[in-house]
């Protein structure tokens, strides 16, 4: 049974992460930085902090720079939760940028194929005709014509049926 401790000192640590990245860490290659999830081992030692860029395009240059920040703001970070928390262990910190937002536009831009697609197939549909008429299916016309009865309609097939004790020339022994 997982300890219920462990989602609350996340909780903490994401805090307090935040809150230090906008007050004591002066990095000037830090960006607008938003902690969007913190993940904990069940012991308590390493803690994986998820991160995000407010930025409207980020470029692979800030990319780079924030992380670089962050890494250089590991050790301060890590001693001061572990001053706030009263920790025997103060957990391991790794940065990891969160690719949510990333995951989301992707999915916005693959669903947005998709629409394209469905459109093009329905315009495509519209101009289509059948070689069969708009209805494939047989109509019962001759029901109003006495002359034809049900028995002439339909075809009467049989099958052979072969015994269930194997055959004509084998006696049944009841097994």
């Amino acid at each position: 049974m997982p300890n219920p401790r462990i989602p609350k000192l996340a909780d903490q640590i994401g805090e307090i992460v935040a809150r230090m990245l906008q007050t004591r860490v002066k990095d000037p290659r830090l960006g607008f930085v938003t902690i969007t999830d913190v993940r904990l081992t069940g012991d308590a030692r390493e803690a994986t902090v998820f991160y995000t860029e407010l930025a409207g395009d980020v470029s692979a240059e800030s990319e780079i720079d924030t992380a670089a920040a962050l890494e250089s703001a590991k050790g301060l970070i890590r001693s001061t939760i572990g001053k706030r928390l009263g920790l025997k262990f103060t957990p391991a910190i790794t940065f990891v940028r969160d690719a949510t937002a990333q995951t989301a536009k992707d999915m916005e831009e693959l669903l947005a194929r998709a629409q394209a697609a469905d459109a093009k197939l329905a315009a495509s549909r519209d101009e289509t005709k059948y070689a069969a008429g708009a209805d494939p299916y047989r109509h019962d016309d001759s029901a109003d014509d006495p002359e034809e009865s049900d028995e002439e309609r339909r075809p009467i097939v049989c099958f052979p049926v072969d015994p269930p004790f194997g055959g004509p020339d084998v006696p049944y022994t009841g097994r």
